[in-house]
């Protein structure tokens, strides 16, 4: 069993951010909304709490406060922003509206040796308008900075914490090692979560779970079902059924780059299913994203059905859920998340679904999936595949899905890839090189404008270029591309792609946009 560290959501953007940030330093941890059942989360055995930030006032009438098992379980605790404003409160400090908010960077500086901070004056990114102006018994002033006059507090005989500022965003660049040293120090957590620590155990979950049954997966081309594919196959073997559907809303070339990956590179049996003119039936005159979604997640199950009948009818599905699919799909009762969208591999599954899921990735972040598709064996070339959403070229084709539609969309997606692959800015992202774009795509719209081509008016349709920066999906911003590139994109998709005379590029941030338009 993992060492694990539990992170009590009170509302921050930044929650996932967080858990992301420990897993980084190979230690085990999960979220929960902050009113969580006690009894659920001690079932963990945690090794400590960290909680996180959030938009209320705690003194505010029904704001959030800190559960008391949190205290009550003489486990350490980090509270970050807010979530140090509840510790305060509720071990009877004082906190109170500043006269002076603080957002964005400050600078804050160590008053007193500790086992969380560095010494000196630190870069911090900070985001509140309360501040604490009582500390509680037994606590020391750690860290102060121009509004913040206790910017840091601990009970270093408790290894109780509260920093004011927020450790895990890059705009605080010792913010890792700080989060490091309370997991690893002053928790005493051992760093076991690696990817081959994940594949080890996922292999004998998976081999509990399916038994001496056979498994049936739908690899689509991404990271994510190609991973579980992979996973899957190396547990039960044989057993696993592995098909890929072709349902006409892939890009370019993809069928034959997804073929040879798991035949020639993992010598993994892949039966391929034409389904173009199912899918393309089932969206006929379908417009609505999430009607979209359901139609194409449906259609998916039928043809895995037919496959099924074909290959010993396997009584599981392999699909690649991952953790921010998840937490954007439902509303779990771990994250009390709003439903954002659905996904065909988390909603709109039919009722009548005869298998049991397998799902393998449930809880992984993108970075841990990728990790986890090297150890595997995937070639890089797949594994750092730009992210693709699951129905595919459908909701980057908006409005109606035709075959003529998403020719236009697929070379126009192919030329600005290529182009930004050209330039070194698509590819693999590690520690050492941080890409400066995470994802990219174009996006069809069904807007017709007018346009001159020689000496003839035009009236064509629209492509949107999109392109991402994020460390883990759950926020992301526009990539800054250079003007030069943008023209040179532009250019080509108008003089090589018929039916288009515009191209605009989104700089809409995630929040308040999506990454994905649909």
């Amino acid at each position: 069993m993992y060492d694990t560290i539990v992170v009590l959501d009170f509302g921050s953007q930044y929650s996932q951010l967080i858990t992301r940030r420990v897993r980084e330093a190979q230690v085990y941890c999960e979220m929960f909304p902050w009113n969580v059942d006690a009894a659920r989360v001690m079932a963990m055995q945690p090794r400590g709490f960290i909680l996180s930030g959030g938009p209320n006032s705690i003194y505010a009438p029904g704001a959030p406060q800190l559960p008391a098992f949190v205290l009550e379980s003489g486990l350490p605790v980090l509270g970050i922003c807010y979530g140090m404003q509840a510790l305060t409160r509720a071990l009877g400090g004082v906190v109170a509206a500043s006269s002076e908010g603080e957002y964005g960077l400050a600078q804050i500086e160590t008053l007193l040796p500790n086992p969380l901070l560095p010494p000196g004056i630190q870069p911090v990114w900070m985001s509140h308008g309360d501040r604490i102006e009582s500390l509680p018994t037994g606590f020391e002033r750690l860290a102060a900075s121009h509004n913040s006059p206790i910017a840091a507090m601990g009970d270093v005989k408790r290894a109780i914490y509260g920093v004011q500022f927020h450790p895990e965003v890059r705009h605080t660049p010792a913010g890792f090692a700080m989060l490091q040293r309370f997991v690893l120090d002053i928790c005493q957590c051992r760093a076991t979560w690696t990817p081959e620590s994940i594949i080890a155990e996922s292999i004998e979950q998976i081999r509990q779970q399916v038994g001496d049954q056979r498994a049936l997966v739908g690899v689509s081309g991404g990271v994510d079902s190609s991973v579980s594919a992979a996973l899957v196959y190396r547990a039960i073997g044989s057993q696993l059924v592995a098909v890929f559907v072709d349902n006409g809303l892939l890009r370019q070339n993809e069928r034959n780059q997804v073929e040879a990956a798991f035949r020639q590179h993992l010598g993994m049996p892949l039966k391929t299913v034409d389904a173009i003119a199912e899918f393309m039936a089932a969206l006929a005159g379908v417009t609505d994203p999430e009607q979209k979604r359901k139609a194409i997640g449906g259609t998916f199950i039928r043809v895995f059905e037919q496959a099924a009948l074909s290959s010993g009818q396997p009584q599981f599905l392999v699909q690649g859920t991952i953790y921010p699919d998840v937490i954007e799909s439902s509303a779990p009762d771990r994250s009390q998340g709003q439903v954002i969208k659905s996904h065909h591999n988390v909603g709109g599954l039919p009722d009548d679904l005869d298998f049991a899921l397998v799902e393998p990735l449930r809880y992984l972040f993108k970075d841990e999936v990728r990790a986890v598709g090297e150890a595997l064996g995937l070639p890089v070339e797949l594994v750092w595949r730009q992210p693709f959403p699951g129905p595919g070229l459908a909701v980057r084709c908006l409005g109606g899905i035709t075959p003529e539609r998403l020719a236009t969309l697929r070379a126009a997606d192919a030329i600005f890839t290529s182009e930004l692959s050209t330039a070194g800015l698509l590819g693999k992202r590690t520690r050492e090189v941080e890409l400066p774009i995470a994802q990219a795509f174009a996006v069809l719209l069904p807007v017709r404008s007018v346009g001159v081509m020689g000496d003839s008016r035009t009236y064509q349709e629209v492509i949107a270029l999109r392109a991402v920066t994020s460390d883990d999906f759950m926020t992301a911003d526009w990539a800054r591309l250079p003007y030069d590139l943008l023209a040179r994109v532009a250019g080509r998709i108008v003089n090589e792609v018929a039916g288009v005379n515009r191209v605009v590029y989104d700089v809409t941030s995630k929040p308040p946009a999506t990454i994905e338009w649909e």
